[in-house]
């Protein structure tokens, strides 16, 4: 069973510049499955873009797609954990913050995410959260 951030977390997470606009980061989240995008500038992270924050903060205040950036709608006090810390860790702060993703930091350079779905598939392999995270896109 794995113990640390780093034996569940997706490496390489998927990153876009401040300025890219949030129709560019709704067509990759779509193109590449995912459910958050982070924003990065100079390898430093500036915060996280979740399919909800383009529901929420785009969709439902009528905001131009095209000229909305994902810097002017991401989540910016974003948690993270480091690779060798302990799965409970990134538990414990999943629930005091309430999210869903977790960016993985190792010296100050982001190397993974760790999503709800991730744990759940680890510590509870038998959940129906598992099984919608280990199911094919339905696209």
């Amino acid at each position: 069973m794995a113990q640390q951030v780093r034996d569940i977390m997706t490496g390489a997470p998927v990153a876009v510049a401040p300025l890219t606009s949030v129709r560019e980061v709704a067509r990759l989240m779509r193109d590449q499955d995912l459910g958050a995008v982070l924003v990065t500038e100079a390898d430093e992270l500036r915060g996280l873009v979740s399919d909800r924050d383009l529901v929420v903060r785009v969709l439902a205040e009528g905001a131009d797609p095209d000229r909305t950036t994902a810097v002017g709608v991401c989540s910016e006090e974003v948690v993270t954990v480091g690779p060798d810390e302990r799965l409970g860790l990134v538990v414990e702060r999943m629930r005091e913050h309430s999210v869903r993703r977790v960016p993985v930091v190792d010296g100050g350079r982001v190397v993974g995410i760790v999503a709800l779905g991730d744990l759940a598939m680890e510590r509870d392999p038998e959940s129906a959260l598992a099984d919608i995270s280990a199911a094919k896109p339905n696209r």
